[in-house]
């Protein structure tokens, strides 16, 4: 009798905790976790150069691969805006992290871009591999997220630490 309450104790404090879990939204000022797609990590130098590095890896629609899988080959010579960030990311600061802050940003970038993007599992690799995206598309998203990620070092410099 002990064995089972404990057994429905356990389970009802598991499904409580899960209950509270789902009901919490996401909280873009955290620190990153895999399953959590609206973290917004703070932003570095090197995410900058994160940027500027992946969009001379994807410099050209020759490089350009069309049908991303979110499989980032080390010999690739084409790249999708994924495999782009995650190559220069590793290439910038010698470690990937899938929630990075300029995976991130990438992220939200397309959501500004592309009204169809809730439609998207994966929105990088969807809005890549999206028939009506264009490589000039590709282009923009760089070099809005390079702003992006710029005037977030601002803001971060300008407001006092606590």
């Amino acid at each position: 009798m002990q064995v089972k309450m404990r057994t429905i104790a356990s389970a009802a404090s598991l499904f409580l905790t899960v209950s509270l879990h789902a009901q919490n939204p996401p909280n873009r000022g955290a620190q990153p976790r895999a399953e959590d797609s609206e973290v917004r990590p703070p932003v570095t130098k090197a995410d900058e150069q994160i940027v500027e590095h992946a969009q001379k890896i994807l410099d050209s629609p020759a490089k350009w691969n069309r049908a991303d899988t979110r499989i980032c080959p080390a010999d690739a010579k084409t790249f999708s805006l994924y495999c782009a960030l995650e190559k220069a990311t590793y290439e910038v600061t010698r470690k990937f992290e899938h929630r990075g802050a300029a995976m991130q940003e990438a992220r939200f970038v397309i959501e500004e871009v592309d009204p169809n993007w809730r439609s998207y599992h994966h929105r990088l690799k969807d809005y890549n591999n999206d028939p009506a995206t264009t490589f000039a598309d590709i282009q923009k998203v760089f070099r809005l997220l390079q702003n992006r990620i710029q005037q977030r070092l601002a803001q971060e410099a300008a407001s006092p630490k606590p």
